[in-house]
């Protein structure tokens, strides 16, 4: 289960790997067209500028109709015009205002040499014009245009990772709540049929610890398929004090680990009233102790502890295993994932949806250190506490 769920997740780093290399793709392809469309425009200045000393330095009609028609056919490409000693002689596809246009003409020079080497006009007789020019708007428009094509394919991207991540989730939550109510519904009719048995069985002469052992099975399996019917619903809370809760898990599961493991439980003095579901709850407490016996290979200490803080009420289940990579933090609780060859990966996967359906409930992993072990935590939303009348 752990090999498919590593594949998973190396699928959906292979996918966002893919989509910023087609953006990228994108943004270098535009990238390119720009700079061959401000290649074009500099062209086209150069013409611009040829036209223009033609037509104030030869004396000739010939093909005057064309150079006018190159001069004023520049309609979207900023130009300024100066001579030699900086003075402006003429400007075209600016807005000037209507006041402070030296100025404001003179801030543009500055800012148009900033971008684009000037054009050099020979006009003759060791005299020369400089022709400063900006981006046309449509370059410029293309200039933002990579960034905003980013933007929008992050956004779809993300919009679309979300939506896929969100209805496997839900797809995932269908199949496991399926599972657990069909599990409950099969567990039914054995369960009558052993309880049957036992009331057959009092009625004859057998040894009554055998029957008592029996009866408690038959409970215990009873109490196992009430979990599974009430996993996908929304469950019954009531007033709950976990200390007490947690107490009579860490007895159920003192007398079914390995001898080699030692629970040690340490409550708070005084009552920590919850709304929770006991019989959901009690089930939270087993599997992390389960989990706890796993990780320390059936050899170990399990210290359970209580508290309470002012936002909330906490429990924390610490063993001495193997402990989790931090990079695992989050990924333990994950559907699938386990590091035994044997297992369905949904233990704790099932503790953080039972925890999260109490007020305030979440789960996490407090502390972790590799070959020294885990520490778990539990946060529950404090009830009030009941009153004595």
């Amino acid at each position: 289960m752990n090999i498919l769920y590593e594949s998973r997740q190396q699928l959906k780093y292979v996918f966002i790997i893919v989509a910023i290399l087609i953006a990228l793709a994108s943004v270098a392809v535009s990238d390119s067209l720009i700079k061959k469309l401000a290649q074009e425009e500099r062209s086209r200045m150069e013409i611009w500028t040829e036209a223009y000393r033609v037509l104030t330095t030869e004396d000739t009609d010939q093909n005057l109709m064309v150079i006018l028609r190159i001069i004023e056919g520049n309609t979207s490409i900023p130009v300024i015009l100066c001579d030699d000693h900086g003075n402006i002689l003429s400007h075209r596809n600016i807005p000037v205002p209507a006041e402070g246009d030296s100025v404001f003409l003179k801030r543009k020079v500055r800012e148009f040499q900033a971008k684009h080497t000037p054009i050099v006009v020979d006009i003759g007789n060791n005299s020369y014009q400089y022709l400063f020019y900006d981006d046309s708007i449509l370059l410029k428009r293309l200039l933002i245009y990579p960034y905003v094509q980013l933007t929008v394919v992050f956004v779809f991207i993300l919009i679309a990772f979300l939506a896929l991540a969100s209805t496997k989730r839900a797809e995932q939550n269908k199949v496991w709540v399926g599972l657990t109510k069909e599990t409950a519904h099969q567990l039914g009719t054995p369960i009558s049929s052993l309880i049957a048995w036992v009331e057959y069985l009092k009625t004859k002469d057998v040894e009554a610890t055998y029957l008592n052992e029996m009866e408690k099975d038959v409970k215990r399996l009873e109490v196992i398929a009430d979990r599974f019917s009430k996993v996908g619903s929304v469950p019954t809370l009531k007033l709950l004090d976990i200390n007490e809760a947690v107490r009579s898990s860490c007895n159920y599961m003192s007398t079914r680990v390995s001898a080699k493991v030692r629970i040690v439980y340490q409550p708070v003095p005084e009552p920590l009233y919850v709304q929770m579901n006991e019989s959901l709850f009690s089930w939270v407490i087993e599997n992390l102790t389960k989990n706890a016996v796993d990780a320390m290979e059936g050899r170990g200490m399990i210290t359970i502890t209580t508290g309470r803080r002012k936002r909330h009420i906490w429990i924390d289940v610490t063993d001495t295993g193997k402990g989790i990579p931090k990079s695992r933090f989050k990924t333990v609780f994950s559907p699938g994932y386990t590091t035994k060859k044997r297992g369905w990966g949904l233990g704790l996967s099932l503790v953080r949806r039972i925890v999260e359906t109490s007020p305030g409930g979440r789960i996490y992993v407090r502390s972790s250190e590799p070959g020294k072990g885990t520490t778990f935590r539990i946060e529950l939303d404090p009830a009030s506490q009941p009153s004595n009348g």
